[in-house]
C-alpha cells in the first residue's frame, strides 16, 4: 500500500530544526523558497506509485542548506548536511540516506547532468518551478544581496544574462519530467525573453518593488 502521509515526527523535524535555517540566507533562498520546493515535490509525486514521500520530503526540505557555506558548492554540502544528521539516521537505512544524499547533490539546474534516481528527478524538477515574474524576481534578490557594487543597468545586464544563460533556448537548464508544468512555463518564459519591452517593464517594476523593500 502506497504511503500517502508524511511522518509526523518528521515533519516536527524539519519544521523545527532544518526550515528555520533558511532565514539565515539571501531572499531568493528563504523560507518561502524551501516550502515551494516542497509543496511542488509533493504534487509532483502523485504521478509516482513507488514513491517514499518521507524521502521526498527530507530532500525537498535539506535541498539548500549547504547556502550556509556560499553557493558554489552548496548541493555538495547541502548533502554532506544531510548525510550526518543523526535524526535521519535514526529514521532511514543507510541505502535510503545514500539515495536521499544523491538527489540533494543533483538538484541543481548548474549541474547539466540528469538526476542519478528518481528522488533527485522529483526535488530538482520541483525546485525549478518556472513561473516567469517568480524567477525574475529571485533572480533580482539573488543580485541584489550577492552584487551590491552594481548600480541599476549592471544589475538588469547581469540578470538578463543570467536568464538567457540558464532559461534561454540554449540555456543550460534542463526539464527532466516532461509532464510537469514547468516545461509548458520554459515555452512561456522563452517568449518573453524575444519581448525586450516588456521584459523591461518587469525587471524595473520589479527591482523597484525589491530595492524599496530594502
Amino acid at each position: 500500500m502506497k504511503q500517502t502521509e508524511i511522518s509526523p515526527q518528521i515533519i516536527d523535524y524539519v519544521e523545527r530544526e532544518i526550515i528555520p535555517r533558511y532565514a539565515a540566507f539571501d531572499k531568493a533562498h528563504r523560507e518561502d523558497h524551501v516550502r515551494m520546493v516542497i509543496e511542488q515535490s509533493m504534487k509532483l509525486i502523485e504521478h509516482e506509485p513507488s514513491i517514499n514521500v518521507d524521502m521526498v520530503y527530507v530532500v525537498a526540505a535539506f535541498h539548500d542548506l549547504g547556502l550556509v557555506n556560499g553557493r558554489e558548492n552548496h548541493h555538495k554540502d547541502s548533502r554532506k548536511i544531510l548525510e550526518a544528521d543523526t535524526f535521519i539516521a535514526s529514521h532511514f537505512s543507510p541505502e535510503q540516506i545514500r539515495f536521499m544524499g544523491e538527489a540533494v547533490e543533483d538538484h541543481r539546474a548548474s549541474n547539466g547532468t540528469k538526476p542519478h534516481n528518481e528522488y533527485g528527478l522529483i526535488v530538482a524538477e520541483a525546485d525549478r518551478f518556472i513561473d516567469p515574474e517568480t524567477i525574475i524576481r529571485r533572480t533580482i534578490q539573488y543580485s541584489l544581496a550577492n552584487y551590491p557594487q552594481l548600480d541599476r543597468a549592471g544589475h538588469y545586464q547581469r540578470i538578463i544574462d543570467h536568464l538567457f544563460n540558464k532559461y534561454g533556448p540554449n540555456g543550460y537548464l534542463k526539464v527532466w519530467i516532461p509532464w510537469s508544468d514547468n516545461a509548458a512555463n520554459l515555452k512561456r518564459l522563452h517568449i518573453l525573453l524575444t519581448d525586450q519591452s516588456l521584459l523591461d517593464e518587469i525587471f524595473n517594476r520589479i527591482f523597484d518593488e525589491e530595492t524599496k523593500l530594502n
